[in-house]
């Protein structure tokens, strides 16, 4: 299975306020070590509750990726990127 990573507008958006540094680091998390596995699922919680049921979070660092993994299309949908004291508001 070939997954790919998009991205939603309001996570480009975050993405491009965070330090150089750091944009690396979770562009490096998505592409080299989320991308090789055969199941995204694998290194991912799912997130609790009734809005949030169908999103999967991944740790880098002090920062979290919501993502929305979607089977039929192979696609990772990054949702949000944010840093562990407010991402999940």
């Amino acid at each position: 299975m070939a997954w790919t990573i998009e991205y939603d507008r309001a996570a480009q958006k975050v993405a491009q306020k965070l330090s150089a540094a750091t944009q690396k680091r979770i562009r490096a998390f998505l592409e080299e070590r989320l991308l090789s596995l055969s199941d995204p699922r694998q290194l991912g919680t799912s997130l609790k509750g009734s809005e949030l049921g169908e999103y999967w979070r991944y740790r880098v660092g002090d920062y979290r990726i919501i993502c929305d993994i979607q089977y039929r299309r192979l696609v990772v949908l990054v949702i949000d990127i944010g840093h562990r004291s407010d991402a999940y508001r």
